[in-house]
């Protein structure tokens, strides 16, 4: 638990430093603002209990004159204070931007997704918008309050009875607020992931919906989602809304109250005249910090939730290290004992792999469907972390590495292949900034895909689109390799790379897996079709999540090919989750 915390305690802590500093000059600002706000109520006891008796109309003057000043600087503290509370909003989000993105990232490799993904993104939006707002004014203004109470007291005894009175109702209807939204608004928001997720899915999914005719129900899907996610949020604006109207004619009745009182108490020759219209601006001044706070509180308890949301997020996804440049693997990678599960799951799908490939070498991972190659392929490149178990490159744990350093010795190709919108040069070199034009295009001839992009509109400045629209599945994915193979990285793992390939895609395919181990490079490629592994020299079996073989090439496929020896699939006769061979050599379970 300290780790986890100290690692939240350190990405909040700069933001916190900022905004601690900023919000003292906040406090300093309400400060004078709260004295320059009993202007309207001196101003008013002097001119109704010495201007008028007196009938002094330079005092009168001077009166006006020295209010309207107080009012001018007012206005400007006013709008000064609204100018740094924007910025606080604008610097909190400077500082925890980045990690937010970060750890959106990371969060689908780490843990199970559920509802938006896009939710830390909004709970930063949600926090900057609260502190960029009225709402803030309204909690700084509140500690002021006793001072005009105070005031009242100094006035009449009763006045401040009647207005503390009035400010102790106002301050349990804010207690009420308090209690009756912190329950919908955490369900309002729990609600609103289901709907966007669920829009999401649709809109990923759209030639799907159309095609097969799931377009209105998978609407009326969302429809009963949406339903929810409104029924939840009228709930919490009707419970804020009516506390916020209740404040809003208790304090407007208090007022008035007052000035009958005051009435009273002039009529008892207790108090002057002007005192009447000074307590009224006095009382109603220290019941509108009240009265604005319960106004914003559905946006407060919004901004706090989203606060803790993002502390505990940074508190299970800690900021990485800083870690000792390592030198490019140049040898071997070693797999060791490895099992993996998926984010977020218990049930292992890769059990104690082992195996060491020197540079060179080639591997083809072959196995039946759900047999563990693509997770044994994610624990490889470390996009899964390891439950038990290590991958080494030259001795070095995949741990060892900074993210970004790893990256550039490793390329790799997922079985759902995905581009950026960008062009087709940012996309091979993996949007890089000072990417090298001669890199790219070795990349792009290493792919056999050079040819191609030149056939493209604008060759390799062609823009094409969100998640490589403009492209064939094909075309994604020969893009996809050359983005594997940039920069020349020691270790390529290519999971199904031939998926959406005709015969001169899997002819360059095949000549990209050579060319890695020419330059002394380490090529895996998990294939069902067996024309993906003609470039490799080992193969290794996989059957749930176990390795059956390993070993070179010839020697794992005869053992598959021989007849009475060779082990069946379930069903078949054989041992359970074993391999047979069909067809063209082709590997199914």
């Amino acid at each position: 638990m300290g780790g986890p915390a100290r690692g939240a305690a350190s990405a909040l802590t700069p933001a916190l430093r900022f905004a601690r500093g900023a919000f003292i000059g906040i406090g300093l600002i309400t400060a004078t603002i709260n004295i320059l706000y009993l202007t309207g109520s001196f101003y008013m006891l002097e001119v109704y209990d010495r201007v008028i008796p007196s009938r002094s109309v330079p005092t009168l003057v001077g009166l006006s004159v020295l209010a309207l000043a107080m009012y001018a600087f007012q206005g400007v503290l006013d709008v000064l204070r609204g100018r740094v509370l924007v910025r606080i909003g604008a610097g909190l989000d400077n500082s925890l931007s980045g990690r937010v993105h970060e750890t959106l990232s990371h969060l689908p490799l780490r843990s199970r997704q559920t509802g938006d993904g896009l939710q830390p993104l909004r709970d930063l939006d949600g926090v900057r918008g609260f502190l960029s707002g009225t709402g803030p004014s309204a909690f700084f203004d509140l500690p002021w309050i006793p001072l005009y109470l105070a005031i009242c007291f100094l006035f009449h005894p009763w006045i401040g009875t009647a207005a503390l009175l009035g400010a102790l109702v106002l301050i349990g209807l804010t207690l009420l607020t308090e209690f009756k939204t912190r329950g919908p608004a955490k369900e309002t928001v729990s609600l609103g992931q289901k709907r966007t997720a669920l829009a999401e899915a649709n809109r990923r999914n759209a030639e799907v919906l159309q095609a097969m005719g799931m377009r209105s129900r998978m609407g009326a899907l969302w429809g009963e989602a949406n339903d929810r996610y409104m029924t939840s949020q009228q709930r919490t604006s009707d419970v804020a809304g009516g506390l916020g109207a209740a404040s809003k004619v208790i304090r407007m009745a208090l007022q008035s109250a007052v000035l009958g009182l005051g009435a009273y108490l002039v009529i008892r020759q207790e108090v002057t005249g002007g005192a009447i219209i000074a307590s009224s601006i006095l009382t109603a001044r220290a019941l509108a910090p009240v009265e604005l706070a319960i106004a914003n509180w559905k946006g407060f308890v919004t901004a706090r939730q989203s606060w803790r949301r993002l502390r505990d997020l940074f508190a299970a996804f800690p900021a990485e290290d800083n870690r000792m440049a390592l030198p490019a693997p140049v040898r071997s990678i070693s797999v060791e004992a490895l099992s993996a599960a998926p984010p977020g799951a218990q049930r292992l799908v890769v059990a104690d792999a082992s195996f060491t490939l020197a540079a060179g070498q080639g591997l083809g991972i072959i196995g039946p469907s759900a047999s563990g190659k693509s997770s044994l392929a994610r624990a490889i490149v470390g996009v899964w972390a390891p439950v038990r178990g290590k991958v080494r490159l030259d001795g070095a744990a995949l741990d060892q590495w900074s993210s970004d350093e790893l990256g550039r010795h490793v390329g790799y190709l997922p079985q759902d292949v995905e581009l950026f919108a960008g062009t087709v040069a940012e996309n091979i070199s993996r949007f890089q900034a000072d990417a090298d034009s001669a890199a790219i295009i070795q990349a792009a001839k290493s792919a056999g895909v050079h040819d191609l992009i030149l056939r493209l509109p604008a060759g390799y400045e062609t823009q094409i689109g969100e998640g490589g629209a403009m492209l064939s599945a094909g075309q994604r994915q020969r893009i996809a390799l050359a983005r594997a193979l940039y920069g020349e990285p020691f270790l390529v793992v290519l999971d199904e790379p031939n998926s959406n390939l005709d015969a001169e895609g899997e002819q360059a395919l095949t000549e990209a897996i050579v060319g890695v181990r020419r330059r002394g490079g380490i090529p895996i490629v998990v294939a069902h079709r067996p024309s993906a592994l003609a470039g490799v020299d080992k193969m290794l079996v996989l059957a749930d999540g176990r390795v059956q073989g390993f070993g070179p090439k010839e020697e794992i496929l005869a053992k598959l090919m021989r007849g009475p020896q060779r082990p069946a699939a379930a069903g078949d006769g054989g041992a359970p989750g074993a391999l047979r061979v069909v067809g063209e050599g082709q590997v199914r379970g």
